[in-house]
């Protein structure tokens, strides 16, 4: 009796269990899904073009007036802060013009306020005023300029820089605007490289540059651009120019060769992004559920490409920001109802608590 006992029960039990079962998913009837809202994908196409370190400022300094070169201060390799002296120029001729220039420019000056003074007082004609007035103004003008032609015989540094290489030698006679010494900025260095006219044409839709070098395999440095040149050179090339950014402590040097990385992204090239589980065929088209209101919804999409990171490119059939299902997409039909699994908490990754 008791073993016919535990045969009953045996026989009943999955019976309740069922029923139980059958009870619970009537109530909801809803089946559980994973889904991921549509994204914007940009088609880019990456070029490389060999490019070179450049100094964002490479001058070659020149005296404004004539005269032998007396010393070259700043030995080649020299850094020079802006203002500092890089070279001088022999001054006694320009200093006694100086001194001339001064001398007279103190007697107009004297006399002219004799004249402004008596002018007041009404002891001397306009004609004479006026006279003193624009020879004093003239006499300025003269001894402004000795000053000026002085101060050229001594060459500074037009903004902090490096003395790339002397020109001449000391006891040089050179001539005014003669270039003397040549010198580069010492500050972020440029990379220069030519682009052909395929690529200038689609200028507009440049993102994103980066150079890479032997001497740091692996690593790619942030450029942004600064000027690309309007006219191509005698090659039918466009010299374009782009700065190093990020910060960084140790530039590469002026001379240096580099491969650039340019990244386009066309305006014309945008289509919608989603992971490739959620495609599904029938017929030879490509379908996906949209998911809105805790239904689906079949809908038709024109799958354009598959990227390498497993998503699909879709040209038409559904909208940025839609959402679709992406896990479960082959046990649904038209108007089920769902229920979105929630997401792992950020402190349950994987959700494995």
């Amino acid at each position: 009796m008791r073993n016919c006992g535990n045969f009953i029960a045996l026989l009943v039990l999955p019976l309740l269990v069922a029923g139980c079962n059958g009870h619970e998913k009537g109530q909801t009837g809803e089946k559980i899904v994973k889904t991921a809202i549509v994204e914007r994908s940009m088609q880019h196409k990456v070029a490389e073009f060999p490019g070179r370190v450049q100094a964002a400022q490479e001058v070659n300094l020149a005296f404004k007036v004539s005269g032998t070169l007396q010393q070259i201060v700043a030995k080649e390799g020299d850094f020079v802060r802006e203002g500092e002296i890089i070279a001088r120029m022999d001054d006694k001729d320009y200093r006694l013009q100086y001194d001339a220039a001064q001398a007279e420019h103190a007697n107009v000056k004297a006399q002219a306020e004799r004249v402004f003074a008596l002018y007041a007082d009404s002891a001397v004609t306009p004609q004479v005023f006026d006279n003193a007035k624009y020879g004093l103004a003239q006499m300025d003008a003269k001894f402004e300029n000795a000053k000026n032609q002085l101060s050229y015989t001594i060459l500074r540094a037009p903004f902090d820089c490096y003395v790339q290489k002397h020109i001449l030698d000391e006891a040089s006679v050179v001539g005014a605007g003669t270039p003397v010494v040549t010198v580069i900025s010492a500050g972020v260095p440029e990379v220069e490289i030519n682009i052909p006219a395929s690529e200038y044409a689609d200028r507009a839709d440049f993102r994103k540059f980066s150079a890479s070098f032997d001497f740091r395999p692996g690593e790619r440095m942030a450029l942004k651009p600064v000027s690309i040149s309007p006219k191509a050179n005698a090659n039918q090339l466009y010299t374009m120019r782009l700065r190093f950014e990020g910060g960084e402590k140790n530039y590469p040097s002026p001379g240096m060769n580099t491969l650039v990385e340019i990244t386009s992204y066309s305006s014309d090239s945008l289509y919608a992004q989603i992971p490739a589980p959620a495609l599904f065929s029938r017929n030879g088209k490509s379908y996906v559920w949209l998911c809105s209101g805790g239904k689906v919804t079949e809908c038709e999409v024109y799958v354009k490409s598959l990227d390498l990171d497993g998503n699909a490119i879709v040209s038409s059939g559904i909208e940025i920001g839609d959402e679709v299902v992406v896990a479960g997409v082959h046990t649904l039909h038209e108007g089920d109802r769902v229920s979105v699994m929630e997401k792992p908490s950020e402190t349950n990754i994987g959700g494995l608590l």
